[in-house]
């Protein structure tokens, strides 16, 4: 894993970390991300964002409204009521709705919290600690989960959940967020889902995979 982590850096250079979002911005967004693409998902947060000034607003909206503003992320008769009942929970939380004191509580207190949401898995939790608070936790979308299972990092057949847990305990402290930005980079532009391109991959040497598909690709002499 650290040769991975050292070759994805030297590959992609420096990736400081900056927050994108505040928290709440953060859980809302990445619940917008399930089964639709990155396009989607940020036209369908910006769109919420354009309709509802606050968050209290959004809650407190007709539910069809916010399908409505939602749509575009597909599943909306899912994602509006699910987003609204977040919303409902942490306007009601004593800790504060804006959810910033979960950057002050041990990580997996953090991630039980955020689990306890419907619709808010290991993955999702990641996103809003990792990216909102510079949290030591790697977050496996199906970028990060596909390279873990072809450079083995995880077993064939290992849960991004697996992954997840697999890649934050072997990355160094620190090197979370950069880690993560590398590998969805990683993901969208050399280790596609179809037909990757291992020829030239920074991580060749050190993915089974790759090896393998370039040996059935060589010609026979």
């Amino acid at each position: 894993m650290l040769e991975i982590v050292r070759r994805l850096a030297e590959a992609y250079g420096p990736l400081p970390y900056a927050r994108r979002h505040p928290p709440v911005s953060e859980l809302v967004t990445t619940l917008l991300s399930h089964s639709t693409t990155d396009l989607n998902q940020e036209r369908a947060f910006r769109a919420l964002r354009a309709r509802f000034p606050t968050w209290d607003d959004v809650r407190r909206a007709p539910v069809a409204e916010v399908e409505d503003a939602v749509r575009v992320a597909g599943l909306a008769n899912q994602k509006a009521p699910r987003i609204q009942e977040t919303l409902d929970r942490i306007a009601d939380d004593p800790r504060g709705s804006d959810l910033e004191w979960l950057g002050a509580v041990p990580l997996d207190e953090a991630m039980a919290f955020l689990t306890s949401f419907t619709g808010v898995g290991p993955k999702t939790a990641a996103c809003v600690m990792c990216f909102s608070f510079d949290a030591h936790i790697v977050p496996a979308d199906t970028h990060v989960h596909r390279i873990a299972l072809r450079t083995g990092i995880v077993p064939r057949g290992s849960s991004a959940t697996a992954a997840q847990e697999r890649l934050t305990r072997w990355t160094p402290v620190g090197q979370a967020f950069a880690t993560h930005m590398r590998l969805i980079a990683h993901g969208r532009t050399v280790c596609l889902a179809r037909v990757p391109r291992c020829d030239g991959c920074a991580l060749l040497e050190v993915c089974p995979e790759g090896r393998r598909r370039t040996r059935a690709t060589r010609p026979k002499i």
